[in-house]
């Protein structure tokens, strides 16, 4: 059974099905970012990658994948993986990847976490039939897992080879094992075996010295980039090179004790291009390169999760030199959202979209996605596989004593239901019309979420209660 989920909030926009969060839009200096909440009530997102059939492609990390349809927020649940994923606290469904000719080959890498005789970790690409994801192969299996620091982001390089980050596993002196596969990043072929021109003949490592990289992508003359979590200082901002040493757990951050520069000098370490501390725990990483975000182009976004002090989430917008070998400045926008866990972007409208994962570690409710998009911004064009024929409306928005919901014809014959942020049902109707009245007037005042259910899935729209 397929489910949809989502969230966007009430008034409805001239040029879309969601509508704009007036008060969380962002003023850059010269452009006005509105914010529209794609999807909510999610299952800790974990990636959202942007595919070549005009989709956002989700992992939840208890063992779903979403299709979440940019024009009007409808999430579908493409795989439900969640009997086979071992889930609760850091491991589950993590890292996603598209095949470079999606959706011409249209295949779907994921590595998740699994439990045979303890943790384990494996990288399997699924086939998409157009309506759910089948046919898991295993291309890469039984990689040592463990309850924290798993990694696992991936990267398909433009010379068709996979980069996998893998974390220590919360055991520091795997990074430094060259016959460990953890604390690493690894290079493979698509199908899953050792390139003959890997950095180490016979070897899938990339590079080594790695604590947990949660962050992997291109950069500046298609350079690659990492983020890394550190341990309680110096998560690091990274240039991926291969056959590189990046230090852990000799070296963190910088090599600026005498311990850390013999062991620099000695064993080809590379420096971080920044460091953070105390550690704020640096997530996805995305570079920006559109010119719907003046600000913004030519440089890295960065999802920040706060670390376990929950003070210093935040999107991170990074600056490099001009060839991309230092960083500049780090401008800390979107501070108020919780943690920041991945980000996206639209390559139309050159939107950006960023999941959030709850005010609490290790991912509370709600999560959500959000869009900001600059609307001044014209597209040259915008495919989509799918038009937003399907709609929930909240008015008014705050809601008082009255909620009314507006549906499209198509939903008549769903279920509705008004969710609290804190998970609690407070009302279900059946959608009989294209318009529902509900009494809101015992509802104490905070936000909410309508959830529509109906023969594809679900629909989510959010509104404050007054």
């Amino acid at each position: 059974m397929r489910y949809i989920s989502l969230w966007l909030l009430v008034l409805l926009g001239v040029a879309a099905t969601v509508a704009p969060l007036a008060g969380q839009n962002l003023q850059l200096d010269s452009t006005l970012l509105t914010a529209t909440d794609l999807a909510t009530g999610l299952q800790v997102p974990w990636e959202v990658k942007w595919g070549a059939d005009d989709h956002l492609w989700v992992t939840e990390r208890r063992g779903r994948i979403l299709r979440i349809d940019p024009e009007n927020g409808n999430t579908v649940t493409v795989l439900n993986h969640q009997t086979q994923v071992q889930s609760g606290g850091e491991p589950g469904m993590l890292g996603l990847e598209l095949h470079p000719d999606f959706p011409t080959v249209p295949l779907i890498y994921v590595v998740y976490n699994y439990n045979q005789g303890g943790t384990k970790e494996r990288l399997s690409s699924f086939r998409w039939n157009g309506n759910i994801l089948e046919n898991e192969t295993i291309i890469f299996d039984n990689i040592p897992g463990g309850g924290i620091h798993n990694g696992s982001r991936l990267l398909i390089t433009d010379d068709r080879k996979i980069l996998m980050t893998v974390g220590d596993r919360g055991s520091s002196s795997t990074a430094q094992d060259l016959s460990s596969l953890n604390g690493k990043i690894l290079r493979m072929e698509l199908d899953g075996s050792i390139p003959n021109d890997n950095p180490i003949p016979g070897s899938y490592v990339y590079s080594w010295g790695h604590r947990n990289p949660q962050g992997l992508t291109y950069g500046p003359g298609r350079q690659v980039y990492s983020s890394e979590h550190g341990q309680s200082n110096s998560d690091e901002f990274n240039l991926i090179e291969p056959n590189r040493n990046y230090g852990w757990p000799t070296v963190q951050g910088a090599c600026n004790t005498g311990a850390e520069m013999t062991f620099c000098a000695a064993n080809n370490v590379r420096e971080p291009l920044d460091e953070y501390s105390p550690c704020a725990a640096v997530n996805d990483i995305m570079y920006y390169d559109h010119p719907a975000i003046p600000e913004w182009e030519g440089k890295m976004l960065m999802a920040v999760l706060g670390g376990f002090a929950l003070s210093d989430s935040r999107l991170s917008v990074l600056t490099f030199n001009e060839d991309g070998t230092a960083v500049t400045n780090e401008d800390k926008l979107l501070t108020n959202l919780g943690r920041i866990r991945d980000v996206a972007v639209n390559p139309h409208t050159g939107s950006v979209y960023v999941a959030t994962n709850g005010p609490s570690y290790p991912g509370s409710g709600p999560n959500r996605i959000i869009e900001y998009r600059n609307m001044a911004y014209q597209p040259v064009s915008v495919t989509n596989l799918d038009t937003p024929d399907r709609f929930v409306r909240i008015l008014p928005n705050p809601v008082g004593a009255q909620l009314t919901v507006q549906v499209s014809a198509n939903l008549v014959g769903a279920t509705c239901e008004v969710v609290s942020f804190n998970g609690q049902t407070v009302a279900q109707v059946p959608v009989s019309g294209d318009r529902l009245e509900v009494d809101a007037t015992q509802w104490p005042a905070g936000m909410y979420f309508v959830r529509v259910a109906h023969s594809g899935g679900m629909m989510t729209r959010t509104f404050s209660k007054l």
